[in-house]
């Protein structure tokens, strides 16, 4: 995947960070938490934090974010720590990166870049290869300026510039080319993609999406229950790419379980939009489980911000299982309780040890069986598959043999019991 911009290189770069706390931009998170979370960002991408600044303003500066005094004294400080780049907390407007840079003299960034490049780095399926190359390049757009003439070499040669076309326009129309191929290709991949899913719709196993705060134990808890061998290590986005495996139940039902990345508070809107296929599976799951580090301070911030992603994709509706996880790391007796909520499901686990995960397979399958209808069949003796599919995926409750058919009342899924009628009708 070609890079268009210039990324946080191998070597350990040097980072200075600013935060800003603005009224227009205040959450429920303080600006220093947000602060410790960019500057594990920022060691995720492999760089190393010099220095961090904060600034408290009422109103941001159009040509600067940052105040004029702020911006000297960060000027003064990049003269004495010497960063490769300054990393910015919150978005800058290509006007503000343009400005800074000017007066800093270094290579300035945003969060936002930040965690593309980090996505780049990651990424290991040709899928997610052109969707972060497809969210890199519509961060891009509205900040080409003349320095970005590398770009021309992606294509073309003599007769394939315009009369009097600058090499801005040039860059800007092999960005549009780029960005369309890349669509047109990403088009293709879902297309595959969709036929998967629905081959498992088809195939009628409840789906149920491990989804949580980026660093939660989502992978550790997929090898945990499927052995999945999926990539464990305790940085941000770790994991990318989507993985599913098929996992047993203690009452005998077959389910699909899915690991999915990550989410993040200020999550650039160019990735929740090109990796909205991969989110599909969460979008299509028949339960969420919601899995929660409860040995952070802000956990229940953090269980906001993945609730507000989950509504922003259209998952905000589906059933959810609260999984607080790490309570090995809890003092003994002590257990941090959550924001308080009667419908919400909760079952305390350790990903690591395995403490609480039979209780977490039991409410699995009990909060899947809420959904499950009880249905009543014929069969005839040649259709003998299809009574072994259903004993395979459903549960029979009763079984009776008549002189030329077998009767059965069973328990299972509004999916398979609508396809099973299809069958036994044709």
């Amino acid at each position: 995947m070609k890079r268009l911009y210039p990324r946080l290189s191998r070597h350990r770069e040097r980072a200075l960070l600013v935060g800003v706390e603005l009224p227009a931009l205040n959450g429920k998170i303080p600006l220093d938490y947000n602060l410790d979370e960019l500057e594990r960002l920022v060691e995720s991408a492999g760089a190393q934090v010099v220095g961090r600044f904060a600034q408290h303003l009422k109103e941001a500066r159009p040509a600067t974010l940052i105040g004029k005094g702020k911006v000297d004294e960060l000027r003064e400080s990049i003269g004495r720590l010497k960063p490769d780049l300054v990393i910015f907390d919150e978005d800058l407007s290509p006007a503000q990166q343009r400005n800074l840079e000017a007066a800093f003299r270094v290579r300035v960034i945003d969060r936002s870049q930040l965690i593309l490049d980090i996505f780049s780095q990651r990424a290991r399926s040709n899928e997610g290869k052109l969707q972060v190359e497809l969210a890199q390049l519509e961060y891009l757009r509205p900040r080409l300026t003349r320095r970005w003439t590398h770009l021309s070499r992606l294509g073309g040669g003599i007769g394939t510039r315009g009369p009097g076309e600058t090499q801005l326009e040039v860059d800007r129309r092999r960005v549009r080319e780029r960005i369309a191929t890349l669509k047109r290709r990403l088009t293709t991949v879902e297309r595959t993609r969709s036929l998967q899913r629905r081959e498992r719709i088809e195939v009628p196993y409840a789906t149920v999406a491990l989804v949580g705060y980026t660093n939660s134990g989502k992978s550790t808890l997929m090898n945990l229950l499927t052995r999945a061998g999926v990539f464990v290590e305790d940085k941000l986005f770790a994991t990318l790419d989507p993985t599913i495996r098929c996992l047993r139940l203690p009452n005998g039902d077959k389910v699909m379980l899915a690991d999915t990345v990550g989410f993040i508070n200020k999550i650039p809107h160019s990735l929740i939009e090109a990796f909205k296929s991969t989110l599909e599976e969460v979008k299509c799951a028949d339960l969420l489980l919601h899995l929660v580090d409860v040995t952070h301070p802000l956990c229940d911030e953090r269980i906001e911000i993945v609730e507000g992603v989950l509504r922003e994709i259209g998952a905000g509706e589906t059933p959810h299982l609260l999984v607080p996880n790490k309570i090995d790391l809890l003092p003994e007796g002590h257990f941090h309780r959550l924001a308080a909520n009667g419908a919400r499901a909760v079952c305390p686990i350790s990903g690591l040890t395995g403490k609480g995960i039979d209780k977490l397979l039991e409410t699995i399958g009990a909060l899947l069986d809420q959904g499950k209808e009880r249905s009543e069949f014929s069969f005839s003796p040649s259709q003998g598959s299809l009574l072994s599919m259903l004993r395979q995926r459903g549960r029979i409750l009763e079984e009776s043999y008549g002189e030329d058919e077998i009767h059965v009342t069973a328990l299972l899924t509004p999916k398979l019991a609508g396809q099973m009628r299809k069958w036994l009708a044709s």
